[in-house]
C-alpha cells in the first residue's frame, strides 16, 4: 500500500512529485533538480514509525523549488528538519519550510540551524517514534552527517553526500578530506550493519555495507592509479597540478565530468602529501 493509502504500485526511483516508500519507516520525495552533481535530483526523506502522526524531514532541497516544499508542507505534520551537510541543493530549501511548518532545523553547522542547537556526534534524538543516532561522516565536506534511523529494531542508514545511490562521490577540497572520508567509510561500515542505504542522490539500496566496501576499494583503486600517473610525469605530490593529473587518471570519465573530478584529485594529492 502507498503512502496515500491506495493499493498502486510504489513508482521505481527516479519518480518526480510522489512520496516513494522505501521502507515502512522511511519514504523520498525527489527533486526535480537534474545536474551533473545531483545525479537525478536531491532525495528529501520523510521518516515517521507507522503509527506515528508526525515526521522528520532530513534535507528539504535547493532554492527555488517551491514546489518541492509546499508539498512536504501541506501532506506532512513536520516536528523536526535535519540536514546532512551544508551544499545548496540540500539546505536552500530550509527557511521556506521551517517557516511553512514552524519544525526546529539542525545541522553540524550552526549558521543552518533555526530555532535549535547544532548537532552532536553519537547524539540520540527520539522523534516521530523512531530513534535517530546522528554520525560525524565528514570528508565529502567538513560538515558531512550520517543519521542511523532505528525503528523497532530494523535499520538504514542516511548518508547524505557521502555514498550516493550510483556513481561516486566528489570530494570538496575547500573543507574535505580523503583522510577524513576514509575513516567515514570505515565509520559507516562498522555502524551500518544491517542497514537499507538511504542517499541524498541516486536510488536506494537494500544493504549499505556492500555499497560502502565498494567505495572504499574505489578510493584505495584511485590512490594507486594517482600514484603510477605521479611516477609517469615525474612529479611529486607537492608539484603535481591537478588537471593534468585528471586527463590521465580519468581519461574514461566524461570530459563534462572533469571540473569535478579535478575537485577530487586536489583532495587525493593533498592526501598523498601527507601519506606518501
Amino acid at each position: 500500500m502507498t503512502d496515500d493509502g491506495s493499493d498502486a504500485p510504489t513508482p521505481a526511483h527516479p519518480a518526480y512529485g510522489v512520496v516513494r516508500e522505501v521502507t515502512p519507516f522511511a519514504s523520498v520525495l525527489l527533486c526535480d533538480n537534474p545536474g551533473v552533481m545531483e545525479l537525478d535530483g536531491t532525495n528529501t526523506w520523510i521518516l515517521r514509525a507507522p503509527d506515528s502522526p508526525d515526521c522528520v524531514i532530513v534535507d528539504p532541497g535547493p532554492p527555488k523549488h517551491k514546489h518541492h516544499v509546499r508539498k512536504i508542507a501541506d501532506e506532512y505534520d513536520v516536528s523536526m528538519i535535519l540536514v546532512t551537510h551544508r551544499h545548496h541543493d540540500h539546505t536552500g530549501g530550509i527557511d521556506r519550510l521551517h517557516k511553512s511548518t514552524g519544525a526546529p532545523v539542525r545541522a553540524r553547522a550552526k549558521r543552518f540551524c533555526r530555532n535549535a542547537r547544532p548537532l552532536h556526534d553519537r547524539e540520540v534524538i527520539d522523534v516521530a517514534g523512531l530513534r535517530i543516532r546522528v554520525l560525524f561522516t565528514p570528508g565529502h565536506t567538513g560538515d558531512s552527517v550520517s543519521f542511523l534511523v532505528d525503528c523497532n529494531g530494523t535499520h538504514a542508514m542516511i548518508t547524505g553526500d557521502t555514498i550516493l545511490g550510483r556513481g561516486t562521490t566528489v570530494l570538496d577540497p575547500s573543507d574535505g578530506s580523503l583522510n577524513d572520508y576514509m575513516n567515514s567509510l570505515n565509520r559507516l561500515i562498522v555502524e551500518g550493519d544491517g542497514c537499507t542505504l538511504l542517499p541524498a542522490h541516486g536510488p536506494d539500496h537494500p544493504d549499505l555495507i556492500p555499497v560502502a566496501r565498494f567505495y572504499k576499494a574505489h578510493r584505495e583503486e584511485r590512490i594507486d592509479q594517482i600514484r603510477a600517473a605521479l611516477a609517469d610525469m615525474g612529479v611529486t605530490p607537492q608539484r603535481a597540478k591537478p588537471m593534468k593529473v585528471v586527463k590521465r587518471v580519468y581519461s574514461d570519465v566524461d570530459k563534462e565530468l572533469w571540473p569535478a573530478a579535478r575537485m577530487s584529485v586536489k583532495a587525493q594529492l593533498e592526501y598523498l602529501r601527507h601519506n606518501s
